[in-house]
């Protein structure tokens, strides 16, 4: 039944709420402050626009989810209650330190890397819940009573209001930047940066720390020395031992790889790395990491005398932190030393082997997008195919080709990963979307023109066939090998191949259409030459 109805349930009064103008200009706000405004002003006010926003939306987000997962609550009972529990969530969040930090920690587990601060003027906010409840009690007139149309509008903004909504305040994650010696004491710069704003690129932008015990403790470099560290710091990728010249350290721009000489820099051999392929599956234990080759790579080292005797080499890692060679002889990863310590608590370095499956939320969803959207271009050409074959138009291939390209550039962009959230959306509303409306459509349009529904089933199957093929390599990716994804992403488009030839070899199922021009025979007997047997006269 599509027509309209009385409803017996608070969905369709909930679900005008939400799509009232004031909740979509609510949403609307919210994501271009959060993704766009927040970045480029920074201050009191993108913060409080955030908050407000939020609270007009929140209230009949929660009323449209409660009716759904209780379709006999009465709207009038769900507004409130989305109202009350805005209210007082927001409430005790913003007021107590240890509220936030539960916070923080439960959205940490649904959305991703998120943080909830305790800020109690943002309580002076709350005002907008007003504007919420005025926008309730004109959306209460006008329920939403057809059943496509309330399918239509919870497609399209129940989605991106739940995401918008889940996002919180900016991560920032810990960047090691450079390191210097000062006065003979080695000091170190830790800046960090946020899938939102631009990442550091140098060490001026970060803040310095200085050691006088030869790298064992850290102190905040104090106004004189950020000022002559300021000054005086070069980007060092190469040093000598001072009391060994010919011993010499260089870090490889692009690796996590420091090389040694014996010779004053004649020849070079590796000291320390973290392979290719062990720093990609480094990389994917952390949360948005956007260019691996650039932000998980060597950037500046530094060589000095210990206190105790020998020497040191400190190496900055971007966001794997700090790598320290120890008098013995031997490395180790240090993470972000007493650097970081404004950033707030650092995590230990991630183990390198820990002996099991190295995944993060989204590689999953990657791999799935990939195996599918290789099956729906096994089908749209095998659609494509059927349609020619059967005298069909040229540019449905035309197409189907552009809308096929169009989703693998898309999920090309969104494979960085530079931020996970626009991963997941581009993924589920864009990408996987395209692909199976581009399928679907060749395939129909290839039954009309005059396949059977035998080759329909062929190539559904085939389809399938070429999702499995694809996703072994991608499930063997997904658990540590291979560890590369280009490997992984090479045999997935290889394993292809036996989809497109059986794609080929189902064209053969379609019949022509019959030959538009045949020889006529004429209706009338053939023509007979005249004979003269008659006798004259």
């Amino acid at each position: 039944m599509t027509g309209p109805e009385t409803p017996r349930d608070g969905a369709p009064t909930t679900l005008a709420w939400l799509c009232h103008p004031v909740s979509l200009l609510a949403l609307a706000l919210l994501l271009v402050n959060d993704h766009v405004l927040k970045s480029a002003f920074p201050g009191v006010v993108t913060g409080k626009l955030s908050d407000v926003a939020g609270l007009v939306l929140a209230p009949p987000l929660v009323a449209v989810l409660l009716t759904l997962l209780v379709p006999r609550l009465p709207a009038r009972a769900a507004a409130p209650a989305g109202l009350v529990a805005v209210g007082a969530g927001f409430a005790l969040v913003k007021s107590s330190g240890y509220a936030a930090e539960l916070a923080s920690s439960a959205w940490t587990e649904l959305a991703g890397p998120s943080l909830v601060r305790a800020d109690r003027t943002d309580l002076l906010t709350l005002p907008a819940l007003g504007l919420a409840w005025w926008s309730w009690t004109r959306a209460r007139e006008r329920p939403v009573r057809y059943r496509r149309a309330r399918l239509v509008r919870l497609l399209v903004v129940l989605p991106p209001a739940v995401l918008a909504v889940a996002a919180t305040s900016a991560v920032h994650y810990p960047y090691a930047l450079g390191t210097t010696v000062l006065d003979g004491h080695p000091a170190i710069s830790v800046g960090s940066g946020t899938v939102v704003s631009p990442w550091p690129e140098n060490a001026s932008e970060g803040r310095w720390s200085v050691s006088d015990d030869g790298g064992t403790t850290w102190h905040p470099a104090t106004v004189e020395e950020q000022r002559r560290l300021s000054d005086q710091h070069s980007a060092q990728q190469q040093a000598c031992v001072p009391d060994e010249p010919r011993r010499c350290y260089r870090v490889v721009a692009g690796h996590l790889r420091v090389e040694q000489s014996d010779d004053a820099g004649a020849t070079w051999q590796v000291s320390w790395e973290v392979s290719d392929g062990k720093r990609e599956a480094l990389a994917r234990r952390s949360p948005n990491p956007g260019d691996i080759r650039q932000h998980f790579a060597s950037r500046e080292l530094i060589v000095y005398p210990h206190a105790n005797g020998g020497y040191e080499v400190l190496v900055a890692n971007g966001r794997d932190g700090f790598v320290r060679r120890l008098t013995d002889g031997g490395w180790r990863r240090e993470g972000f030393l007493g650097g970081a310590r404004h950033l707030g608590p650092t995590d230990e370095p991630p183990a390198l082997d820990d002996g099991g499956p190295v995944q993060r939320e989204t590689d999953l969803l990657l791999a799935i997008a990939l195996a599918l959207t290789l099956g729906f271009l096994v089908a749209a050409v095998a659609g494509h195919l059927a349609i020619r074959r059967a005298g069909g138009r040229r540019w449905w291939g035309i197409a189907g080709s552009l809308a096929m390209l169009l989703a693998g550039d898309l999920l090309v962009a969104v494979w960085s990963r530079e931020d996970d959230v626009d991963t997941v959306l581009a993924v589920l509303f864009f990408v996987l979307p395209l692909g199976a409306l581009t399928a679907l459509v060749l395939l129909i349009v290839a039954t009309k023109q005059g396949a059977s529904s035998r080759w329909a089933g062929w190539a559904v199957g085939d389809l399938l066939l070429t999702a499995f093929l694809a996703g072994v390599p991608l499930v063997g990716w997904l658990n540590g090998t291979p560890s590369q994804t280009r490997v992984a992403v090479a045999l997935a488009l290889l394993a292809t191949v036996p989809g497109l030839l059986l794609a080929v070899r189902l064209a053969r199922l379609v019949d022509p259409p019959p030959a538009l021009h045949h020889r006529v025979e004429p209706p009338y007997p053939a023509y007979l030459p005249f004979r003269n047997d008659q006798p004259s006269r």
